[in-house]
């Protein structure tokens, strides 16, 4: 109800009371009944208040005037939704049972929060966040949206500084946390690398005693995070000592893995419909998680092996002309970039083409530019700079290259991939 809603959030209540049937912070997305959250970012959301109402939300948080029907008048809206996202993480508590999981890494975490979603929810009810939602805004939305009888939450965390995903950490107080890897990413907000490595870190900190902390051991500095712990650890990888180990690998001619995992309560056998031999070390973590809640094996790793992974995440698309296209457009940044480089180079094909756009907020850009095209060089691969010219070649502008990728020929494959504020999607609209 939003009179519940005004007394978590210390707000103020203008209007009738109403029964209130989840959160949206997008109007275009909101359904009847939820409440609407507008958070001042690149727009002011106060400005889709009216359009929120005409397609009935149910009420509204702001820190403007009111603009009719239900309202709740807070200081701050992202600060709202944040504490609402803990009220409703303490009423979840019970029956929940300390069955929730963040998962963070400079790469991967989506892919693995998708996995484990997957692995998990063969047992379990589950409930995770919806593509990236895995900021300030988008954690407590989850958890907000979660059905009645959610039984496992699964919470992907991002970082863009230090003390971010800690603050997350307060808001869904995980019980499981999964770290896939530390690389460079973002660190133009943290330094370095090793800042990555603190920030990241904060998940694992924030473990309660009886918590799990589940480590990626093929990662020096992940592995090293088992010492910042209280909490039971657990390590995946293909290192000899790993608890969850991956014993073997093949890949088939999608670059699709099958490969043999070791774990304490038995041995499975992953086959993944999705690219990447990075793909199938991703789905160890989803294994780690099934086995600390008890989940059947078996029915994990089959449901890994069908798990649907968020779009543009070496999502296979063709042209109209046959061209096999690996679409990896969602994000970026140099570790991400080779694994999928290495993957193309294994698809058949009698040539390759790689449409790379800017990796954001590195703090040795150029750099680390420079060495994605020395390795593109060594693969034999062709690459297309989109809109940058960090990589040491003439770039070419948007339009171009989607008119580039569009007549590529059947015996051609190809890869997309920039961070998420290039816009490297656009080429597929219409492809």
């Amino acid at each position: 109800m939003a009179a519940d809603v005004a007394r978590a959030v210390g707000g103020e209540l203008v209007g009738s009371n109403a029964h209130l049937s989840g959160v949206s912070f997008d109007s275009r997305t909101l359904t009847p009944g939820q409440l609407f959250v507008p958070i001042i970012d690149k727009r002011d959301g106060h400005d889709f208040i009216g359009d929120a109402i005409s397609r009935g939300a149910g009420a509204y948080l702001t820190s403007r005037e009111t603009q009719g029907r239900t309202a709740i008048k807070v200081t701050d809206t992202a600060a709202a939704l944040l504490e609402l996202g803990k009220w409703a993480r303490d009423k979840l508590d019970n029956q929940l049972q300390s069955r929730v999981v963040g998962v963070t890494g400079s790469v991967g975490k989506t892919s693995t929060k998708d996995f484990i979603a997957g692995a998990v929810g063969a047992g379990r009810r589950v409930h995770a966040n919806a593509r990236s939602f895995n900021n300030d805004y988008g954690l407590p939305t989850t958890i907000l949206n979660a059905p009645d009888a959610t039984e496992v939450l699964v919470l992907e965390m991002g970082m863009r500084g230090f003390g971010e995903i800690a603050k997350l950490c307060r808001v869904a107080k995980p019980t499981v946390g999964v770290v896939t890897a530390v690389a460079s990413a973002h660190t133009e907000r943290v330094g370095s690398i090793d800042g990555v490595a603190r920030a990241k870190q904060e998940l694992v900190e924030a473990l309660p005693v009886s918590g799990t902390a589940i480590l990626n051991l093929d990662d020096a500095r992940v592995a090293a995070m088992a010492g910042a712990t209280s909490a039971t650890v657990l390590t995946y990888g293909e290192s000899a000592n790993a608890d969850v180990r991956m014993v073997s690998c093949t890949l088939d001619d999608h670059a699709r893995a099958l490969a043999s995992v070791a774990t304490p309560w038995g041995a499975v056998e992953l086959r993944m419909q999705v690219s990447g031999r990075h793909m199938a070390h991703n789905a160890l973590a989803a294994i780690c998680v099934a086995g600390v809640f008890g989940v059947d094996l078996q029915l994990a790793s089959s449901a890994v092996s069908d798990a649907q992974i968020s779009e543009s995440r070496m999502q296979m698309r063709k042209t109209s002309k046959g061209a096999l296209v690996i679409d990896d457009s969602y994000n970026a940044n140099p570790a991400s970039m080779r694994a999928a480089l290495e993957t193309l180079n294994l698809l058949p094909a009698n040539r390759r083409v790689a449409f790379c756009g800017l990796m954001a907020e590195l703090s040795e850009s150029e750099k680390e530019h420079q060495a994605i095209r020395k390795l593109v060089e060594q693969l034999g691969i062709d690459l297309v700079a989109v809109e940058t010219s960090f990589y040491g070649v003439e770039p070419v502008g948007l339009e171009t290259a989607k008119s580039m990728l569009k007549n590529l020929d059947a015996d051609v494959v190809a890869l997309v991939k920039g961070s998420k504020v290039t816009g490297l999607g656009r080429l597929f609209e219409g492809l």
